[in-house]
């Protein structure tokens, strides 16, 4: 006996859905029914931007170190203890204050002594001259000697020249007393006290009491070498004989200054070269009201030679490597190029391009980290440029 079982309906759904699956896992490998790859980035925009052309002023840079105009070594000229200090140390003084008091006694008595001795001698002298007369009136009437007359004329000579000799004592006496004030010889800024009041000064010794500096004006000396020199000689007719007959302009930036905010003139050259450096000794001197060029300081300087047409280009689009200097140009294909330059001098945010640059060609102005030589860019004009043709 054959035993027949009813179809199950979940046998058929299993097929229809094995067969589903089987379908999607099988269609992606069916011809023409891949997916495309994405397409690839669009090449980096850069900014470019022709070199720009400008008559500018070709500079010499150097370096050198500022120094007071004057300088003194305040001493005490004469022996005593010192009394007073009138100022505080590093204050600004005008010429003639008063900076020291030394004890004044002894001096102010020595001056009395001097003049009392002038009276003396001075009465002497009126009275050997009374004499003398007297006895030469005498002579003449048969009266007198002549040993008598030129034993007068000697009295009346000796008090003359006693009388001379007190009166330079006084002379003396009274400038000492002068001595014993200390005043500053000049306008200009006091460094601090090396004695204070109750010490024993210019005894026996050249006891300095404090330095005063001059610092308006403030020189700035500095080294220029042969080729530089010769360039100056050559290029601007300077010669050293001219630093008085001429007035030469000189720039000067000091530390964590921005460019060279103080204008001077060069106010002296030496007569001869260093020889073992090559280097001429300069001096340009520089206004300072305000007090800002302290001596000692480092100092960049620029002395102008010519004016020049030059190219220009923005400071940042400049790069530096173990080969030296370069700029990214956008080529033919906008494809990069490095081309190698020589720098010129800074003028404000741009920089002068003496050599590599013809000014036609378009320079990568921002942008520059993204600009490999030899990659395609999308060069972007700037609004100094002109647009740049592909």
């Amino acid at each position: 006996m054959t035993m027949t079982y009813p179809k199950s309906p979940w046998s058929h759904a299993r097929l229809t859905l094995i067969w589903i699956i089987a379908s999607i896992l099988f269609i992606p490998s069916l011809p023409g029914c891949r997916k495309k790859a994405p397409p690839p980035p669009p090449p980096p925009s850069v900014s470019v931007a022709l070199p720009e052309k400008r008559r500018v002023t070709d500079y010499l840079e150097l370096t050198g170190t500022t120094q007071a105009v004057m300088t003194v070594q305040l001493q005490a000229r004469v022996a005593g203890y010192l009394e007073k200090v009138f100022f505080q140390d590093g204050q600004p003084v005008k010429k003639n204050q008063l900076l020291f008091l030394i004890q004044q006694n002894t001096y102010r008595a020595n001056l009395e002594q001097a003049e009392a001795a002038i009276l003396q001698y001075r009465a002497q002298l009126e009275y050997g001259e009374s004499q003398f007369l007297r006895y030469s009136a005498l002579f003449l009437e048969k009266g007198a000697s002549q040993q008598d007359v030129d034993n007068w004329r000697y009295q009346r000579d000796l008090a003359r020249a006693n009388l001379i000799a007190a009166e330079a004592k006084r002379d003396l006496a009274r400038l000492d007393l002068a001595y014993t004030e200390v005043r500053a010889p000049f306008d200009g800024r006091v460094d601090r006290r090396l004695k204070d009041p109750g010490n024993l000064v210019g005894a026996g010794e050249n006891t300095v009491l404090a330095a005063l500096n001059q610092t308006d004006p403030m020189y700035a000396y500095f080294t220029i070498s042969d080729g530089n020199l010769a360039k100056l000689m050559r290029e601007a007719r300077w010669s050293p004989g001219q630093t008085r007959s001429r007035t030469w302009p000189v720039y000067l930036g000091l530390p964590e200054e921005t460019g060279y905010p103080h204008e001077g003139r060069l106010d002296f050259a030496s007569i001869s070269l260093t020889p073992t450096s090559g280097t001429l000794l300069l001096r340009a001197v520089f206004g300072n009201k305000s007090a800002q060029i302290l001596p000692g300081l480092y100092g960049r300087l620029k002395i102008p030679v010519r004016e020049i047409d030059a190219l220009l280009v923005p400071e940042e689009a400049m790069g530096n490597d173990q080969q030296g200097a370069f700029v990214l140009v956008v080529g033919a294909r906008n494809v990069v190029n490095r081309v190698a330059v020589k720098r010129g001098p800074a003028v404000g945010t741009m920089r002068v391009v003496e050599q590599g640059l013809s000014g036609k060609e378009w320079v990568v102005v921002r942008g520059t980290q993204k600009a490999i030589p030899g990659r395609h860019v999308t060069p972007e004009q700037t609004d100094s440029g002109q647009k740049a043709s592909s």
